[in-house]
């Protein structure tokens, strides 16, 4: 069995090592639930890192959004080198679901776009679960959302080994039924291609190689890794087990049997619908289906399969879908981050998803077996019997009552850094004096966050900001995550001076450089302005040696007057800490790591080319004026769309 190997050149400190040493001592008595209460910079990335080295067991690390999802797949990637440490999103760059509104009776059809090395990196994942007991997986909510079934997954793993006895006509006749498409030429995932004896695959689940398998009068003579572009060989291997090329691979000799299914359900709503007099929806239903099943019948899949999935999986009517949790060994360890915003975002997934698609089985556009391609509902999540480490700066009520309270605490940063001083100002006069810090934040090279109550608020603050020549950016829920991650990441590297938004404590994003931020209406009542809140709102700034949280405020609210409090107490803590030790707090310096990925269209407009720069470069206005027509000839709306919004944004007027 292979062992985890954290590799570092820190050691745990502060209250690392008590933190560490009770997660191991509860995991060892076979504690369901802990909750680590670690303050923004105590290292909890380090903490579990060391925790899972400690007990040499599988991990999922499931986050509430992509953008740190991202970075703690980065961070414990470069600590378990040796190690498979995977990442699973949601594989989408745009997602519209398909929907129907009855009163507008108005027909939606799903429209997205999937990201191959998102998807590479998802089947990368369970393929690791699969065959690796040294797995860490750090995932986003998808890790709820259907997944083939395991058992049936695995049976399309095709091991390969050097003198293996295999005709040419039946390895390729494996490769096809694995999902794989042959072609001739250039190959991209998922496809093959033959030249004589050798047999070149492009993987659908590995994004690094490409997989050359030579053979000599029926027997393979070698299995060797190539490189994609250049062809050069990287590693020849003795044995290798090729892995399918998608997730959603119907056995041929399953097809009769699934289509035969669904065309029986097909039957019993066309009656159901008549029987209730509605023909138009029993004529839709009819002829929909009997569409796909041609196509499944024919090729094996069809567009949205994924809605047939409880008859690829072989499921009973209602029992709960597939996902990764399946794919976890028995021995994992689940940690879920930022618990106070992953927890309800887990509760909530089930019933929205519900309501859509009751509207689409109603009305005849889908079959009633649709409902059960779902995402877990909460109570199933449940029932695994994982154990899990809640990590938050401000735990929620569901975790504190999971332990009754019981909590271990991170107080203390290694680094010696305290929490930011906190200061209350009015709201009168508070454009001013923010123009004013901002100015003060240039000179210093130092950047500001802004978090204002609404979006148009934050639009407005821009603009005004812009105008006053200062290089200000605000992220909405327009935008694409990595989007966000990009602004962010611009805000780091001095793109921008400052960024404004509602809610910028989801961003879940290291900000060193940020060392002020203010906060309007500080005094609201509302969500992001309770107790929780105004306390991660002050973290934000605690990666600084001379960090400041302004709140612009006419009273002190009990929320307000909490985490004052709190602010107290964590900055004794750490100052009784940095004076036993003489450490003189000193800025995070963090490199900036280059994003898994980015939007395709943020990789035309990059984020590099400031607003204020854009609405003046006429060359690449019409650059992007001539894309946005060429993608709409070739009918790819979405993409069109996208650009001429953005354009509209930045002040274009088209015609």
């Amino acid at each position: 069995m292979e062992n985890f190997k954290l590799v570092s050149k820190y050691q745990p400190a502060g209250d690392q090592p008590q933190a560490i040493a009770e997660l191991v001592e509860g995991l060892k008595e076979n504690k369901p639930h802990q909750v680590l209460l670690g303050v923004t910079g105590s290292g909890k990335t380090f903490t579990i890192a060391n925790v899972i080295k400690e007990i040499n067991r599988p991990a999922l690390v499931i986050s509430h959004n992509k953008t740190l999802a991202s970075q703690l797949y980065s961070e414990l990637k470069e600590l378990f080198p040796e190690n498979r440490v995977e990442y699973f999103v949601s594989y989408f760059d745009y997602y519209r679901p398909e929907a129907y509104i009855p009163k507008a009776d108005l027909y939606i059809e799903k429209t997205s776009k999937t990201n191959k090395e998102i998807e590479a990196m998802r089947m990368s994942s369970i393929n690791a679960l699969s065959i690796r007991h040294d797995t860490i997986v750090v995932a986003s909510v998808a890790a709820i959302y259907g997944e083939f079934n395991p058992t049936e997954y695995r049976k399309n793993f095709f091991p390969l080994e050097t003198g293996m006895k295999i005709k040419q006509k039946d390895l390729l006749i494996k490769l096809v039924q694995m999902g794989y498409e042959r072609l001739m030429g250039e190959i991209d995932r998922g496809q093959f291609y033959v030249k004589g004896d050798t047999i070149e695959v492009c993987p659908g689940y590995n994004l690094e190689y490409n997989i050359r398998i030579e053979l000599f009068d029926d027997e393979i003579e070698r299995i060797a890794l190539i490189d994609p572009l250049t062809k050069d060989l990287v590693e020849v291997k003795k044995t290798l087990t090729i892995f399918p090329a998608t997730t959603y691979t119907v056995n041929h000799n399953e097809v009769k049997q699934i289509c035969d299914a669904i065309k029986i359900e097909m039957e019993d709503q066309v009656q159901f619908f008549k029987n209730n007099e509605k023909y138009i929806e029993a004529q839709r239903i009819k002829d929909r289906t009997l569409n796909d099943i041609d196509s499944i019948s024919e090729f094996g899949y069809v567009n949205g399969m994924e809605n047939y999935a409880r008859y690829v999986d072989g499921r009973e009517p209602g029992q709960r879908p597939y996902t990764l949790f399946d794919y976890l060994p028995e021995d994992t360890v689940v940690f879920v981050d930022e618990s106070h915003l992953m927890i309800p975002q887990l509760n909530g997934m089930y019933n929205g998803d519900r309501a859509r698609k009751t509207t689409l089985v109603d009305f005849g556009f889908r079959l009633p077996s649709a409902l059960d391609n779902r995402p877990l509902k909460f109570e199933e999540y449940e029932e695994f019997n994982f154990p899990r480490i809640y990590m938050s700066a401000t735990p929620g009520d569901y975790e504190l009552n999971k332990t009754e309270g019981e909590i271990i605490t991170q107080y203390i940063r290694p680094t010696g850094l305290l929490d930011p001083i906190i200061e209350i100002r009015p709201k009168v006069g508070q454009i001013q004096d923010i123009y004013d810090r901002i100015k003060d934040q240039i000179k210093r090279n130092e950047r500001t966050l802004i978090l204002t109550t609404t979006k148009k608020n934050a639009e407005e603050l821009s603009l005004y900001l812009q105008e006053h020549k200062i290089k200000s950016a605000y992220i909405h829920d327009r935008f694409k995550i990595f989007e966000r991650n990009e602004i962010l990441k611009g805000l780091r590297m001095g793109k921008f001076d400052v960024v404004i938004g509602i809610n910028l404590l989801r961003e879940g994003i290291d900000l060193p450089e940020v060392s002020l931020i203010c906060v309007l209406n500080a005094d609201s009542a509302g969500l992001m302005r309770d107790e929780r809140s105004l306390i991660q709102i002050v973290g934000r700034a605690a990666r600084n040696d001379h960090g400041k949280v302004i709140f612009y405020a006419d009273e002190i609210t009990s929320s307000m007057q909490k985490a004052i409090d709190d602010n107290k107490l964590k900055r004794a803590i750490q100052q009784k800490y940095n004076e036993e030790h003489n450490i003189i707090p000193k800025t995070i310096i963090k490199p900036i790591a280059p994003p898994i990925q980015g939007s395709i269209l943020y990789d035309e407009l990059s984020i590099e080319k400031e607003r204020s720069k854009m609405i003046h470069n006429k060359k690449f206005i019409e650059k992007m004026i001539k894309k946005m027509k060429d993608l709409a000839k070739e009918k790819k709306f979405e993409d069109a769309i996208e650009i001429r919004d953005y354009l509209i944004e930045l002040g274009v007027e088209l015609d």
